[in-house]
């Protein structure tokens, strides 16, 4: 088919007519066309050379032209796209370097094979633009409830017609066991959208706690309005869930606003999430707090705080542990997954016996190393002595208080103290330098005699061995792993090294082995202080100002 005997606005109709089908620009269409015939041309003149196509955008008439470029003699490489000043000069007035010339040449037949290839030209085009407006589409809708057609279902993967593309949800995303027909129509939050080889790629969910988020700001207009905010959700997909709120407005309350009349806007949820049981509990900044309403519906005793290892005990009465515990440990863990703290639940009972073990334990250290009788251990206990370096270097009006305890009996119990402290650092000395810790770590200030012991046998000899150690492989941490909070022993951690006198402690052996400008280190200081100051300022202006939440 020659190009100057087809209808010239076919062209153009063909191009607005595939962009209306796919929804993109006809601009792009056209394009692909002018590369197409491009490359049909090339095929007919010669592969090397620069042959472009224009398809006038108001007529459909293809003009095909061939460009040469102007280059200096050493640079020139291809004759069929390229020509020396000299070689130029018989088709331009004043050639320069980098100048071009254009003339146009007879349009080319398409053969079978030529109209085949700038066919699969076109198709190439069209898909890529698709992709790229189906990415830039839905790359802002990540993070929202979307309907959908189901179309089928594949491997237990659910593919979903969303209107101008389509998407997945996977078998672990889907609640429980549900199962969906073609045809059918689902309610889905979209989870992540990606820019792949093979085109973008939408994966939906139905599982994940930001679907119940939004289902509720759908279902609670004063959500979407923003006097109620969510402030943390906690899943187990199609049982059960909690969903920490607040308001900003005192007039309402979040609980009843989220239920809504007669349980309403709760039960749509509900619905909506194949009967999944939703507990809705108030948000409190005072974590104590927020964990006796996020056990609900059991009853607490107590609450104890652990804030350095994010951890809490929560004391509940016998007949209450089951509850607080729930099927399959399921209420703690929804309760630890919304607060983010590991909680251990203990009965009363439990905790008794634990006390009961601790005080033994102190009452035995003791009797064992101030030699004295059990009686009077454990009055010390009792008064709140939980270490022998608090008996030796206590003020002695502290010990005083004890009955029957005079300014001699004091002095000889901090005495002992002191004696036994001493002769347990010797022993520590002496095992870590047969250990082979050197007198560069001995001697660091901040390192008792128990501490460079347990460094040495963890293979840390040296003041250098020291100073390469991380803060968390002394005091220990806590790390997430799949989900799970796991717990990393420190050397140090033992004897009560917090992380802050960790790194503390690191930086200073740094600067002591040179390896750390001091002034630097002054300066740095000063700067992060500067920084905090700034931060603090903002926050302050955020709290007081009068559309501002409280943060978290």
């Amino acid at each position: 088919m020659a190009i100057t005997s087809a209808n010239q606005l076919e062209l153009l109709q063909t191009a607005e007519a595939v962009a209306r089908e796919k929804m993109i620009d006809p601009g792009l269409v056209v394009e692909a066309m002018e590369e197409s015939l491009a490359r049909a041309a090339k095929s007919r003149y010669g592969a090397e050379m620069d042959i472009r196509v224009h398809i006038d955008r108001k007529t459909g008439k293809a003009t095909f032209t061939r460009v040469r470029t102007v280059v200096e003699d050493e640079e020139l490489e291809n004759y069929q796209a390229e020509f020396t000043v000299e070689q130029a000069k018989q088709y331009m007035e004043a050639p320069e370097i980098g100048a071009t010339y254009v003339e146009e040449i007879p349009p080319v037949e398409l053969g079978r094979i030529a109209a085949q290839s700038a066919k699969q030209v076109i198709l190439q085009k069209v898909r890529e633009a698709e992709r790229d407006r189906q990415y830039e589409e839905f790359k802002d809708k990540a993070g929202t409830i979307i309907n959908g057609l189901v179309k089928r279902e594949e491997y237990g993967n659910v593919i979903v017609d969303i209107g101008r593309g389509e998407a997945v949800l996977r078998r672990n995303e889907k609640i429980g066991r549900e199962s969906y027909r073609p045809n059918d129509r689902i309610r889905v939050y979209i989870k992540d959208v990606r820019r792949e080889q093979r085109g973008p790629q939408i994966f939906l969910s139905r599982t994940a706690p930001e679907f119940m988020a939004e289902l509720f700001k759908m279902e609670v207009p004063e959500i979407y309005d923003g006097i109620i905010e969510i402030k943390a959700v906690a899943r187990d997909p199609g049982s059960r869930a909690k969903i920490a709120v607040i308001s900003f407005d005192n007039s309402i309350d979040p609980v009843g606003a989220c239920v809504g009349m007669r349980g309403s806007r709760v039960q749509a949820v509900v619905n909506e999430l194949q009967g999944e049981k939703i507990d809705i509990i108030p948000w409190n900044e005072d974590q104590p707090t927020f964990l006796v309403n996020a056990l609900q519906p059991a009853e607490v005793t107590k609450v104890v705080l652990d804030d350095e290892a994010g951890k809490i005990e929560v004391v509940v009465p016998e007949e209450q542990l089951s509850l607080a515990i729930g099927r399959r440990g399921q209420n703690v863990r929804l309760a630890s997954q919304l607060t983010n703290l590991d909680i251990d639940i203990m009965t009363e009972a439990e905790e008794s016996a634990r006390r009961q073990k601790e005080f033994e334990a102190r009452t035995k250290l003791f009797v064992d190393a101030l030699d004295i009788d059990e009686f009077f251990a454990q009055l010390l206990v009792s008064e709140g002595f939980t270490n022998l370096e608090e008996v030796a270097y206590v003020e002695i009006d502290e010990l005083l208080v004890i009955d029957g305890v005079d300014e001699g009996t004091a002095g000889e119990l901090q005495t002992r103290a002191r004696e036994y402290l001493e002769a347990a650092a010797k022993a520590a000395l002496d095992a870590a330098r047969a250990l082979g810790a050197e007198d560069s770590l001995i001697a660091f200030e901040g390192l008792t005699a128990q501490m460079v012991e347990a460094l040495a046998k963890d293979d840390v000899k040296t003041l250098e061995d020291f100073a390469t150690c991380a803060d968390w492989e002394l005091a220990g941490g806590w790390t997430t792993v799949d989900g799970q909070r796991v717990k990393d022993d420190g050397v140090l951690e033992p004897f009560g090294t917090t992380l802050e006198e960790a790194q503390d402690m690191v930086m200073t052996a740094r600067v002591v082995l040179g390896w750390v400008d001091p002034e630097e280190l002054i300066a740095q200081s000063q700067e992060d202080g500067a920084e905090e100051t700034v931060e603090g300022e903002e926050t302050a202006e955020s709290v007081f100002s009068s559309d501002a939440a409280p943060e978290a």
